[in-house]
């Protein structure tokens, strides 16, 4: 039963990192290269799509974490699976302190409602998006050498 939480953990975050790795390095060049508004139109988009998705991602994510950290505690590898839960706390408080409060923003803007500073809050999200990638990606690798 263990094995199967492992995989299973381990597919539920992996697939969390490629949509997260996506939205960073594909779909957010594709809508900065789109004309027009089109762009931002289709981030307002994807912000409520993912927003409305994604926290239950991650919770879940850690919640499948934690539980197989106290059901693996006695096993190897355990100490990688508490480091990558510790990871996932991360950057769920990294979503909930610097990205949400943008994305919260930003999903509601149309080209008739953006501010004026519309191009800095998206810029400073990438920026802070790149980093959670980064952190999520890293506890992913410590899932997986755990189950190595």
């Amino acid at each position: 039963m263990l094995n199967a939480l492992e995989v299973f953990t381990t597919v539920i975050v992996g697939l969390m990192v490629g949509v997260e790795f996506s939205v960073a390095f594909v779909m957010n060049r594709i809508f900065n290269a789109l004309p027009e508004d089109s762009g931002q139109l289709g981030r307002a988009h994807g912000g409520r799509m993912l927003g409305a998705v994604m926290p239950v991602w991650y919770i879940g994510s850690l919640v499948l974490v934690a539980v197989w950290a106290v059901a693996g505690w006695s096993h190897d590898g355990a100490g990688l699976v508490v480091t990558a839960g510790g990871l996932l706390i991360l950057s769920v408080i990294m979503s909930i302190l610097l990205l949400v409060p943008i994305n919260n923003r930003s999903k509601t803007w149309t080209p008739d409602n953006r501010p004026a500073d519309w191009k800095q809050q998206t810029n400073r999200w990438d920026r802070f998006h790149y980093v959670r990638v980064a952190v999520i990606v890293a506890a992913f690798a410590l899932l997986v050498a755990a189950l190595a």
